[in-house]
């Protein structure tokens, strides 16, 4: 496959990945609307979305079929923008932009920065457990669940968070 091709492939399938997670956020309306704003700005802000587009074929890879994959695919952006987030905050890493565009927490404020990125953590778990839920003929969706939840917790990602705080400076 030529950079060209690639280049095109890999957008077709961010692109896809895009309207995946369009289905999976929430309206910002209601109560809770500016949170929801928050949380679709920090997920819309952009990138390859390498994470779910591998996890996608590696699925089909392994004779995955339907689209069992999808609502895994939107946890898992969903997770990496909470963790992107909340990295962003003053108390980590304090950055005013991401992705050429104002951080959540500059945009709407500190505590909607952390109330947003926690959102996020917990719309990525409502949407596997669905998931798992609404697909009982798939054994595997609430092992995979569960690999979710250990990769993003403090064995893995919020672990090696915390020991990056801890060798600052």
């Amino acid at each position: 496959m030529n950079a060209l091709n690639f280049e095109q492939e890999l957008s077709a399938q961010t692109a896809a990945v895009n309207e995946i997670l369009e289905k999976y956020l929430p309206p910002a309306i209601g109560e809770q609307a500016t949170l929801r704003e928050a949380m679709r700005y920090s997920v819309t802000a952009g990138g390859k979305r390498l994470r779910p587009v591998m996890m996608h074929r590696a699925f089909r890879m392994f004779n995955g079929e339907g689209d069992i994959c999808e609502p895994f695919m939107a946890a898992m952006e969903f997770i990496h923008t909470s963790s992107l987030v909340h990295d962003d905050l003053p108390a980590l890493d304090d950055d005013s932009l991401r992705r050429g565009r104002e951080t959540t927490h500059c945009r709407y404020g500190e505590a909607m920065g952390i109330l947003a990125g926690d959102g996020l953590l917990n719309l990525a778990y409502e949407t596997a457990a669905r998931a798992c839920a609404e697909h009982p003929e798939c054994p595997q969706a609430p092992r995979a669940l569960s690999v979710l939840a250990e990769k993003s917790g403090h064995l893995g990602m919020l672990g090696g968070q915390s020991v990056d705080v801890e060798l600052e400076g």
